[in-house]
C-alpha cells in the first residue's frame, strides 16, 4: 500500500526512526562507543541562555555503561561555584550540616546545576538528617569542615582558579573561595595516576576534572548497580575525564550518593543519571556536601 506521496508505508517506518536518532544524537541521548578512552563528546548547552554550561550523555560498551557529563566554563563571568555542606535550618550557622538530595540542592538554593561530592556518615534518603562531611568543605570563604588527612579537594580560588591537592597540603585559606573534598586524585597530567591502574572495584561513580588551560571544570556520573550499566573503577573513570578534556581528576564520593542535577529551559530540575538507593533505580540518596554552578 502506498501513501498519497508516493512512499510505501514500509520506506516510511524506516525513515521514522533515522529522524528521530538525528534529531536526538546528542544530549539527552546516549552515544555509544567501544571503551571509555574512546568518547568524543557532542556538548549541548543545558540551557539556550545559560552559554557557558554544556552537557553530554554517553554510552561505553566495553565495559558497559552509561555517564553523563558537564562542562562548566569558569572564564564565564556570568556564572560562578557554589558549595554546601548540606542543607541549612534557618537562621542556622554554616556549620549546621543537613542531609539533602542534590536535586533539592539545585533547586532550592536556584541553582543551574549540581553534584555529591565528599564522603559523609549515616546514609539514607531522608532529608534534614544531621550529617557528617567527611573532609574539607568551605563555602563563601567560611570553612564549614576541616580537611581530611588522607583525602584531595577541589578548590577554587578568588582569582577564578581551579586546582585539585591533598587537603593536608592546604596550609592557608585566605586566597581560596570555595572547596569540595572527595576522595582521592585519579587524573594527573593526563594520565591516571599510578594508584588506580590495577584496582578492579567497579561502582557508581561521581567525579570531577579540570582541563590543561584551566578554563573548564567537568563534573562526571557514572551509572551502576543495575542491568544496563555496570558502573566503573577509579582508572576508566579517569580515563572518561580525560576524554572529556580534563587533564587533573578527583573521585568523589559514589555508590548510590553519585547524583548530577540540572537545570533546564522553563526552570525544571532533574537529576538526569539514574541513582540506585537502597537497590531501588531512581532512588535519590540524601546526602551532605555538595557541589554546584549558578548565575551570579
Amino acid at each position: 500500500m502506498r501513501n498519497t506521496n508516493g512512499f510505501s508505508a514500509h520506506k516510511i517506518l524506516l525513515l521514522v526512526p533515522f529522524i528521530f536518532f538525528l534529531s536526538c544524537a546528542t544530549g539527552g541521548t546516549a552515544v555509544s562507543v567501544s571503551s571509555p578512552d574512546a568518547v568524543q563528546p557532542r556538548w549541548e548547552l543545558v540551557d539556550d541562555s545559560v552559554g557557558g554550561l554544556a552537557w553530554y550523555t554517553g554510552k561505553v560498551s566495553r565495559p558497559r555503561m552509561e555517564f553523563h557529563a558537564l562542562r562548566v566554563d569558569l572564564s564565564d563571568g556570568e556564572l560562578r561555584i557554589a558549595v554546601a555542606g548540606g542543607a541549612y535550618i534557618d537562621g542556622g550557622g554554616l556549620d549546621t550540616t543537613l542531609s539533602i538530595k542534590v536535586s533539592s540542592f539545585v533547586r532550592e538554593n536556584n541553582l543551574l546545576a549540581g553534584i555529591n561530592a565528599l564522603p559523609f556518615d549515616t546514609v539514607s534518603d531522608r532529608e534534614g538528617e544531621p550529617r557528617v562531611n567527611v573532609g574539607l568543605v568551605i563555602a563563601d570563604g567560611v570553612m564549614i569542615s576541616p580537611p581530611h588527612r588522607e583525602f584531595d579537594a577541589l578548590v577554587f580560588y578568588t582569582d577564578c582558579t581551579a586546582a585539585i591537592m591533598a587537603q593536608p597540603a592546604i596550609e592557608s585559606f585566605e586566597n581560596i573561595a570555595e572547596a569540595v573534598g572527595g576522595f582521592r586524585r585519579i587524573l594527573e597530567g593526563g594520565e591516571p595516576v599510578p594508584r588506580v591502574k590495577n584496582l578492579t572495584a567497579r561502582h557508581p561513580r561521581s567525579a570531577a576534572g579540570i582541563s590543561p588551560d584551566g578554563r573548564y571544570l567537568y563534573l562526571l556520573v557514572i551509572d551502576g548497580r543495575r542491568p544496563g550499566s555496570a558502573g566503573g573503577t577509579e582508572a576508566e573513570t579517569a580515563l572518561l575525564l580525560r576524554a572529556l578534556g580534563a587533564s587533573e581528576g578527583i573521585n568523589f564520593d559514589g555508590g548510590g550518593s553519585s547524583a548530577l542535577a540540572l537545570r533546564f529551559s522553563g526552570g525544571d530540575v532533574r537529576v538526569v543519571n539514574k541513582p540506585v538507593h537502597g537497590g531501588i533505580p531512581g532512588r535519590e540518596r540524601a546526602v551532605a556536601g555538595c557541589l554546584g554552578v549558578a548565575r551570579k
